[in-house]
């Protein structure tokens, strides 16, 4: 039985994808993510202007004048939503949390991968693979999509981004355009990032929040660490504190540019404060510029 919360949370999700697909981001999705090649459509008769190369000479030489054959993209492709539901994902201090921005977002190139006949198929992990949707095209498997990403209770607490990218090879051996939702807020998935990175179109979506960011001076606070369950106290007030503190985000930030940069992986950043129209945006227009 699904609680009546997590349905409430897809219609709205629902409501709110399905106008910006709309109105938005159907048609750049389309221009971004191409098919996997071009599949024989129909022939007509030649005209001035037309490729002489394209020429059918088989049907010529049956007809007597000249005729040309015409392609179509072939459109199909299979979509893959990859989404950390790690204990960190339950964190968020503005708007929602990160686990409901990757709901949001996940929802959103659903829908406009079914509006382009596209499959879509889900693989939610944590320190483990924690559940398996198959690719398939739909508004109602979408919202199963959704559903799942909204209803799972997970396992396990930690996260093993180089398991589940390891787990994707494995699982789908056609070329797939592939969407990791993450925090990344993990280690030693540098190689798997680039395995995967050959063998299908992968994009990055990091989920973030200001508070993970920057250390306020509030004095001595409890802390704990969601993955691993550690509890410490911390004097937000001492300066080397926060100093380490700054230190260890920077570090990460470094370590995760480096991976994607050598992956060749484009990556978009989402926070939970903010819209996630602008940056998936931005990432629609990099893209085709660069087409």
């Amino acid at each position: 039985m699904i609680p009546r919360e997590v349905l409430r949370k897809v219609r709205h999700i629902e409501i709110r994808t399905r106008r910006l697909v709309t109105d938005m981001f159907g048609g750049e999705y389309h221009s971004v993510f191409k098919g996997l090649g071009m599949e024989f459509a129909e022939v007509r008769e030649y005209a001035a202007g037309d490729d002489i190369r394209s020429i059918d000479w088989n049907v010529t030489a049956r007809m007597g004048h000249p005729f040309v054959k015409l392609f179509r993209e072939e459109r199909e492709l299979t979509v893959v939503l990859l989404v950390d539901q790690s204990a960190s994902e339950f964190f968020g201090t503005r708007e929602r949390l990160k686990s409901e921005l990757a709901a949001e977002v996940a929802a959103l190139l659903a829908l406009s991968a079914v509006e382009n006949n596209d499959r879509v198929g889900l693989v939610l992990f944590t320190d483990r693979v924690e559940l398996t949707v198959p690719p398939a095209k739909g508004r109602r498997h979408v919202l199963r999509v959704v559903r799942e990403i909204l209803a799972h209770h997970p396992s396990g607490k930690g996260t093993d981004l180089a398991g589940a990218l390891d787990h994707l090879c494995r699982l789908q051996k056609r070329r797939a355009v592939v969407f990791l939702i993450s925090d990344f807020l993990a280690e030693g998935y540098e190689q798997s990032l680039s395995i995967a990175s050959k063998r299908h179109d992968l994009v990055a979506l990091r989920l973030r929040d200001r508070r993970e960011e920057i250390l306020p001076s509030v004095g001595v606070v409890a802390l704990r660490d969601l993955e691993t369950g550690r509890d410490l106290m911390v004097d937000t007030s001492n300066r080397n504190v926060r100093a380490r503190f700054g230190k260890g985000v920077v570090d990460r930030e470094r370590a995760f540019q480096r991976a994607v940069r050598k992956a060749q992986v484009d990556s978009v950043d989402l926070w939970t404060n903010e819209d996630v129209v602008a940056p998936l945006a931005g990432f629609f227009r990099r893209r085709m510029r660069r087409r």
